[in-house]
C-alpha cells in the first residue's frame, strides 16, 4: 500500500467541470469524467496519492474531451442546418 505524502497538496477533482459538461456538451464522456472525479477524493484520503492523480488526470481528460466533442457537434449541426436550409431554398 502506497503511503500519503500530505505535503503535497490534493488533486483538484474536476467534479464541476464534469458535470457541466455533461450537461452541456456530450452525455457520454461527460459521465466518464463524473465516474473518475468522483474517485479523486477517495483515493486521496484512503492514503492512494498516485492513484488519486491518475483519477484527477483522466477526468480532465474526459472533461476536455466532452467539451471539445459538444464544440464539434454544435458546429456541425449548425453547418447542416444552413446549408439545408439554403439547399431546400434552391440556391445551392
Amino acid at each position: 500500500m502506497e503511503e500519503n505524502n500530505f505535503n503535497n497538496p490534493k488533486p483538484n477533482n474536476y467534479l464541476v467541470w464534469a458535470i457541466l459538461t455533461t450537461l452541456l456538451c456530450c452525455l457520454p464522456f461527460g459521465i466518464v469524467s463524473i465516474v473518475y472525479s468522483s474517485k479523486v477524493d477517495n483515493y486521496w484520503f484512503a492514503g492512494r496519492q498516485g492513484q488519486a492523480m491518475d483519477a484527477a488526470r483522466k477526468a480532465k481528460n474526459w472533461a476536455i474531451a466532452s467539451a471539445v466533442s459538444g464544440f464539434v457537434f454544435g458546429i456541425l449541426y449548425i453547418l447542416l442546418v444552413v446549408f439545408g436550409v439554403v439547399a431546400s431554398a434552391g440556391l445551392l
